[in-house]
């Protein structure tokens, strides 16, 4: 069966307090997109964020003695920095100017998540969503779509450039386990585990690339088991974790 992916094109720029669904749901109208409960809806963390108001301006922040210490060292906007370090709750690397942490949900990524492309311009920046699974939750029940992914631009250990991944889940679950099933020999699975909810958002991430406006991505064809879905079950538990 094909799976279609489909960006909305004419979605305004989102603002804090936003409707965003109404935003999504006029924008679909509008390109002839239904959205129904088929439908799994895309977002990009960022007009999530935006319509949050997760926006710091960065003219309100004091930097600490460890962000000065730290931007002086690597040409970093200090309050910047102050921005990343209490968006964060462990650091996990700090070298040669990257910055490594894990966020307040636990996510490990750069910068907190921290980011100041498309954010409104100036002194700008956004953080992630309080609550990511909740936000998705919130869209999709506001859209009556049948599952929603926040999606975020993460980079990767050992390998070049960045994928877009799911850091918020609604509607399905973020991982199909097939430990216990046979492959197409017979053979026992042991370990598979694929983590579906960033494979959707990677498949998302094509048509939303920062300069085409495109924040939005409807996905139809791709059967999923309906769940409430949770983004901690992507994330390593510390025992597991070879690289903590």
């Amino acid at each position: 069966m094909p799976i279609e992916i489909a960006g909305l094109e004419t979605l305004p720029e989102v603002c804090p307090g936003d409707d965003l669904p109404f935003l999504i749901r006029t924008a679909a109208a509008r390109e002839q997109q239904l959205v129904d409960g088929s439908v799994l809806v895309a977002v990009a963390q960022k007009i999530v964020s935006k319509a949050e108001g997760a926006i710091v301006d960065l003219r309100k922040i004091e930097p600490s003695a460890m962000a000065r210490t730290w931007a002086a060292a690597w040409g970093k906007d200090p309050r910047l920095i102050e921005v990343i370090l209490t968006q964060s709750r462990r650091i996990v690397k700090m070298d040669r100017g990257v910055l490594v942490t894990e966020t307040r949900n636990g996510l490990v990524c750069a910068n907190s998540g921290v980011d100041q492309s498309n954010a409104g311009g100036g002194d700008l920046a956004t953080i992630l969503p309080e609550d990511p699974d909740a936000s998705a939750a919130r869209l999709r029940v506001a859209l009556g779509c049948g599952a929603v992914v926040v999606t975020d631009t993460f980079g990767r250990p050992w390998r070049e450039g960045l994928v877009d991944v799911a850091i918020g889940v609604a509607g399905l679950d973020a991982l199909d386990d097939y430990r216990g099933s046979a492959d197409r020999h017979g053979r026992q699975l042991a370990g598979t585990i694929i983590a579906v909810a960033d494979q959707l958002a990677a498949a998302a991430g094509l048509l939303m690339r920062k300069r085409d406006g495109c924040p939005v991505v409807l996905v139809r064809g791709f059967r999923w088991r309906a769940a409430v879905g949770c983004t901690r079950d992507l994330i390593r538990r510390p025992e597991q974790d070879l690289f903590r």
